[in-house]
Parts: C-alpha cells; sequence; structure tokens
C-alpha cells in the first residue's frame, strides 16, 4: 500500500479528512518518517512504512513514505518493530490508578501476617494526621478470608486506614477510620450497599458498594494542584504501555475536571475519554449546550450508570443465588426506578450513556432499560455500551448484537476471576461468563480496556489474558474456558478500531490510514506471529499521539 496526501491538503483537511487514496506530495511533505518497519494499519492490511506530518498519518508504504520525505524530515529505522495504531483503553479509573503508582499495594499479599506486616510499615511511613489509602488488597490470595479491623488495629492505632479491594467494591477500615465515619453496631445498612459484621454484630470493618460512602464522605479530599501532579504521573505511565487514549468510566468528576485544566494549558500526553455520573445528567446537558464535548484531547459527554456490585464482593445482581452465599443474589448499587428515568431522559438529551452490569440479571435489565429508552426517544446513533458485561443469560448477546450495544469488557479480569469464580457461580453459568467468543461471533461490537487500577493498565496482560485464557495462578495451562478464546488479531482490533468506535471516533483514530491522527505504538515483537507466549515479555519502544512522540524506551 503506498497512500499519501500533502501537507497542505493535511492542514486544510482538519478533522474531516478520511481516506483519499494515492497522492504524490512534494519532497518534505513529512516530517516524521517510521520506516523498516512491519506496519499492521488496523484495518487487515500490512505495510512497511509511515509518514507523519503535523499530527496526521501523511503516507503509507515505502515508496509513498520515501517521495514525501525531505532534508528535514526526521528518519526513525524501526528495525523491524511492529507498529499499530496505539491502545485505546475502554475502562479506567484513572485517578486511582495514578495515585497507586506511588502508594503502598497490597495485591501480591499472601498471608495475613504478611499484610499486617505491610499495613504496620505503610503507617510508620506515614506524615502524623495522614489517612493511609493503599493500594488493593485481594483475600483470594491469601485464602479467602476476609480482613477484619481486628488484624490491623494494633499496628494502625489512631492512623485512620480505608484501602479498597482490587474489584473496587469494598474498602477495608480500621477502628479509628470507622470511628470518624460514624458506623457501629447500630448503624443499618443502606440501599445497595453491606456493612459486614461478625457473630456479634460489629462492624468488621469490610464496607461493601454504597455503604463504602460512608467512608469516603469523610477522607480528606485531594488539592487540585495535587490532583493534577497525580494525574500527569498516570499519563506518562500509560505512554511507557502504548496507551495514547483513556476511556475514563468514572463515578464522579475528579478527572474530568483534571484533565480540562491540564487541556487549558495545551496537549495533554493522552487523550482522554470522560464519563461522570448518570445521576448527574442534568449538569452534563448543561455543560454540553453551554460548551460543547471538548475536543480529541479532552471529551465529555458521557455518563455511567452502576447498576450492580462485583462477583468478588458477592454483590453482582444475578437471577439465581451465589452458591457459596445462599439466599444471596446481590445489590442494585443504582435503584431500578433511578435507572428507568434517568437513562432514557439523558438519552433524549443526546447523551452518551454506559452501564456497568455484572450479574446475568443486571445485564438483562440494562438491556430492557437501553430497549425502552430507544422506543420512546427513536432511531440515532446512540452507542449504548454495558461496561464488563460480565455473567450473560442464554441469548443476552443476540439481544445485544440486534439491540447495537457494545460490550466494553475487560479480558485480564477472566484470567483473575477465573482461579475462583466457580465457588460463587458454579460450572453452568461460567459457560456464559467472559464471553468473548461468544459476543463476536454473535455481532457485538467488542471493545477492551483494563478497569486499571483493578486489573493492570499494560495492553499485554490483557491480550494474554483474551487469547490464551490462563489464570495467573496457572492452574489451566490449557486456558479457563478456553472456547471463549479469541485470536490475537481480533484482541488488537477491540483495543484500538473498535475501541474508537465506541468513542464515537472511528473516523479519525484506530488506523494508521492517510488523514487519520498519528496516534501509533511501536513494538519490539510482531504480535501477529510470535508464540502467544511472547505477548507478556512484550515491550513499548515508542509512543506517538498526535504526531509526537511522547515515550521512547532506553533501548529504543
Amino acid at each position: 500500500m503506498n497512500h499519501q496526501i500533502t501537507r497542505r491538503q493535511l492542514i486544510a483537511s482538519g478533522a474531516a479528512v478520511a481516506l483519499c487514496g494515492p497522492a504524490f506530495a512534494a519532497e518534505g511533505a513529512v516530517d516524521t518518517a517510521l520506516v523498516n518497519a512491519v506496519v499492521w494499519t488496523g484495518d487487515g492490511a500490512m505495510s512497511d512504512a509511515v509518514g507523519i506530518a503535523g499530527n496526521r498519518i501523511a503516507a503509507l508504504g515505502a515508496r509513498a513514505v520515501r517521495a514525501a520525505t525531505g532534508k528535514k524530515t526526521r528518519v526513525v529505522d524501526c528495525g523491524g518493530a511492529f507498529v499499530m495504531p496505539a491502545f485505546i483503553d475502554c475502562h479506567t479509573h484513572f485517578l486511582l490508578g495514578s495515585i497507586n503508582i506511588a502508594r503502598p499495594v497490597f495485591i501480591d499479599v499472601r498471608s495475613k501476617a504478611e499484610f499486617i506486616d505491610l499495613i504496620g510499615a505503610a503507617v510508620r511511613a506515614l506524615p502524623p494526621g495522614q489517612w493511609l489509602l493503599g493500594g488493593p488488597w485481594d483475600e483470594q490470595r491469601w485464602g479467602g478470608e476476609l480482613p477484619r479491623k481486628e488484624w490491623i488495629d494494633a499496628v494502625s492505632g489512631d492512623t485512620p486506614i480505608a484501602i479498597p479491594r482490587t474489584d473496587l467494591h469494598s474498602l477495608f477500615l480500621n477502628s479509628a477510620a470507622l470511628r470518624l465515619a460514624g458506623i457501629d453496631r447500630n448503624t443499618p445498612d443502606v440501599p445497595g450497599g453491606v456493612i459486614e459484621r461478625d457473630e456479634r454484630g460489629e462492624p468488621t470493618g469490610v464496607l461493601k458498594d454504597n455503604a463504602t460512602r460512608r467512608a469516603q464522605d469523610v477522607i480528606p479530599p485531594m488539592s487540585e494542584a495535587f490532583t493534577d501532579q497525580i494525574v500527569r504521573q498516570g499519563i506518562e505511565y500509560a505512554l511507557s504501555k502504548g496507551v495514547a487514549q483513556v476511556h475514563n468510566t468514572e463515578v464522579d468528576w475528579s478527572v474530568q475536571d483534571a484533565a480540562r485544566r491540564l487541556r487549558a494549558s495545551g496537549a495533554t500526553g493522552i487523550r482522554f475519554n470522560s464519563f461522570v455520573p448518570l445521576a448527574d445528567w442534568e449538569r452534563m446537558a448543561a455543560l454540553v449546550k453551554a460548551e460543547g464535548c471538548g475536543d480529541d484531547w479532552v471529551r465529555w459527554g458521557g455518563l455511567k450508570c452502576v447498576s450492580d456490585g462485583s462477583l468478588g464482593a458477592r454483590t453482582a445482581r444475578f437471577h439465581e443465588p451465589y452458591l457459596d452465599a445462599p439466599g444471596q443474589r446481590g445489590v442494585w448499587t443504582t435503584g431500578l426506578d433511578d435507572m428507568r428515568e434517568w437513562i432514557p431522559a439523558a438519552d433524549a438529551a443526546g447523551l452518551a450513556i454506559t452501564t456497568h452490569a455484572i450479574g446475568d440479571e443486571a445485564n438483562d435489565v440494562v438491556l430492557d432499560i437501553f430497549a425502552d429508552a430507544e422506543r420512546r426517544n427513536g432511531k440515532r446513533d446512540r452507542r449504548f455500551r454495558i461496561e464488563h458485561a460480565q455473567h450473560l443469560s442464554p441469548g443476552a448477546w443476540e439481544k445485544m448484537a440486534r439491540q447495537n450495544v457494545i460490550a466494553s469488557v475487560q479480558p485480564y479480569h477472566a484470567a483473575d476471576d477465573g482461579r475462583w469464580a466457580v465457588n460463587r457461580i458454579g460450572e453452568e453459568r461460567l459457560k456464559r461468563t467472559y464471553a468473548f467468543r461468544s459476543l463476536l461471533d454473535a455481532g457485538v461490537q467488542t471493545c477492551f480496556g483494563s478497569d486499571w487500577p483493578v486489573a493492570p493498565l499494560d495492553p499485554m496482560t490483557g491480550a494474554d489474558a483474551a487469547v490464551r485464557r490462563q489464570t495467573i495462578d496457572g492452574a489451566n495451562p490449557n486456558g479457563w474456558h478456553p472456547e471463549q478464546r479469541v485470536t490475537i488479531a481480533e484482541t488488537l482490533t477491540a483495543y484500538t478500531r473498535t475501541a474508537a468506535y465506541a468513542g464515537f471516533q472511528e473516523n479519525r483514530l484506530g488506523r494508521i490510514a492517510p488523514g487519520y491522527l498519528a496516534d501509533m505504538t511501536v513494538l519490539d515483537r510482531n504480535l501477529l506471529s510470535v508464540s502467544p507466549d511472547q505477548y507478556l515479555k512484550t515491550g513499548v519502544l515508542r509512543t506517538f499521539v498526535d504526531g509526537q512522540e511522547r515515550f521512547t524506551a532506553s533501548s529504543a
């Protein structure tokens, strides 16, 4: 393939540029030329060179790039490296992930004693008066027992502690934090939330879903300056993983506000597509009316609803009870009446809507509410999404395809949850769990993300999980429910072209084609030809965003 457009055409075209076929640009039209490369364009084609002019792809193929190269062109010999459209992560909690880069993390703890020791060390390292808000823990890695405040009270004293479980649907508090939150044996559970209690009715320190708000309300907020600093730290980390855009599917406005502040002083480094709480749809509608939806650096106009909880917390909403918690079917984190009112109303305002749904009943209810919104408001290109689409009823993926609902899924969760999910819901329901193959075969537009910091931001961990389906404990060498594996080409498409589609950007991102924005990742091996056991060994050599090389590995 040898396509190119002139610099004058490129600059004049703006965002409306599309594939325009072969053309012949003047020498020097290309600012940067990537040559001697293996280029996966994202649309099934391969090439060997890419030329960038300004912030866009200007030429594709060695002949076209060579013709547009001049004395001032920077030529990068890729040495056979793999060049692809940059990764788009369709599901992150970007501020929380960025914070955890510097905070203590407990995810790899393998015993109660180790957990207590690390908590004590983290408390001793804190300045007086601060909360310990360390990174996630996972009770499954130390045998399955939920932590209790008595474990850590002796090593934490008056230092309040609130640390999230890996799924972000539970918080673990010590006694000092429980006192500040006003939680004791007389505190009632809240709708959509659970306060774990011991055999005497005393809070154990674990709060689930909506109950966590009692703690979050008393944790001192971060300053705007500190928030911006943390987000910048996350941006650099994302670039090092080849990620050029994140969809921030958050439950507050913190990342959107920070990204807008950063955008006011220039390019943000990576692109942000922001979702804020569905309950705030009128506020978002007013913002869009007053200011539009931002630009390709920071975009807004999206809303997220959290319909249920998580499998790990036993709060995901199922039609049938949990096997290891008879009588429990999960919770509605957002009330059904509220969802049935807010989703059609926000849709009528023209806003983009995505809904977290993990249990099979939650997914069915959300699909029905989406269908009702479309009946009320008429046909349009709305691109409803379901985040996770984790456990589905028979026939659910066909229904998603008929309704044109996007599945925004996170492959790494299959490798993580596969270690213990059978204990929660049994083998029959697992046949429709993390059903990536079934979703694609049914024709559901399926995009991939990480759920960072619930899972690693590195797309290679997602690629490994999607293609190999091996659990992280190594117990399934042939793959956990291998019938749901997908190919590496399908995986890369879900991280690029379909991810761009999910963000209404498929006409300018997600492909390497003339006129498209020059967001590209350069990897040290050809993902289409290497053995799948090489995915986790893959390194990012360079990351280009908006035509600029914003990350370079020391070895590149």
